[in-house]
């Protein structure tokens, strides 16, 4: 600034829950959501080595951090989370739900614990933590709550019945959310990764067919934490209850 005061980050003095963040996508939404200006708790459940590295690296890049262990399908530590937020940083204002579950599995091997465990993170994770941040936000009369998806509820996927069930459900409980917690200024969207492209190999664990995506290439995980940010930030408040496809064109809809 010529005037020599600091220039005031776009997400200053916001507070964010960012779960499944130990490692990947998830610890470059945290990332991300640090150099904007909030303070950032990076939830983890047994990437604690992930974890403890996202936060030592926001910190040294001037921000605030913390790491908490907890398993968002258990409603007491999903509790013990957000009252160490406040106990840290204060009251949240922004929710990433990223912690999930992903695998292929054809329907007659699919197992009930497979299923639950799949359906678990998504569903149970995405409400505990939401009914839980909600009072917090509604107390401020604004938040951002920003469920991250998949294209598996959205299109048929073959040895996906459980992956489809769980994203799929997120879609209806994001439009939900976003219809009942709107009058309080909290935006709810709903952010559907197609491929991501974390190295060799896709989210799924298999290959990158790139040649099967329009664009001719997957998503880039920080890419999805652009958008994170972006509905976080002031100049996205009228958006919500939206699914918000990142796929480089493999699905497109008018609906």
């Amino acid at each position: 600034m010529t005037d020599g005061t600091a220039s005031k980050l776009p997400l200053d003095s916001e507070v964010a829950i960012v779960t499944g963040a130990g490692v990947k996508t998830g610890s470059i939404i945290a990332r991300t959501l640090a150099a904007a200006g909030a303070a950032v708790v990076v939830n983890y459940r047994n990437a604690a080595a992930g974890a403890r590295q996202t936060v030592e690296d926001i910190k040294a890049a001037g921000g605030r951090a913390l790491a908490v262990q907890c398993d968002v399908t258990v409603q007491d530590d999903v509790h013990r989370l957000v009252a160490t937020t406040v106990d840290a940083f204060g009251g949240p204002g922004i929710l990433v739900n990223n912690a999930n579950i992903r695998s292929f599995r054809p329907l007659l091997e699919l197992t009930v614990a497979e299923w639950r465990a799949t359906l678990g993170p998504t569903l149970d994770g995405t409400f505990f933590c939401s009914q839980s941040v909600a009072p917090h936000m509604q107390a401020r009369g604004k938040g951002t709550i920003v469920n991250i998806g998949g294209a598996s509820g959205h299109s048929a996927r073959a040895n996906r019945t459980h992956v489809s069930a769980a994203k799929a459900g997120l879609a209806g409980m994001t439009i939900a959310l976003a219809r009942e917690l709107a009058p309080h200024g909290i935006t709810v969207n709903n952010i559907v990764p197609g491929k991501i492209d974390t190295g060799s190999v896709g989210s799924s664990g298999l290959p990158v067919r790139r040649e099967a995506i329009p664009t001719g290439r997957a998503a880039s995980p920080q890419e999805i934490a652009n958008l994170v940010l972006f509905l976080c930030g002031d100049g996205c408040r009228q958006m919500t209850g939206q699914m918000l496809h990142v796929n480089g064109g493999t699905f497109m809809t008018i609906a």
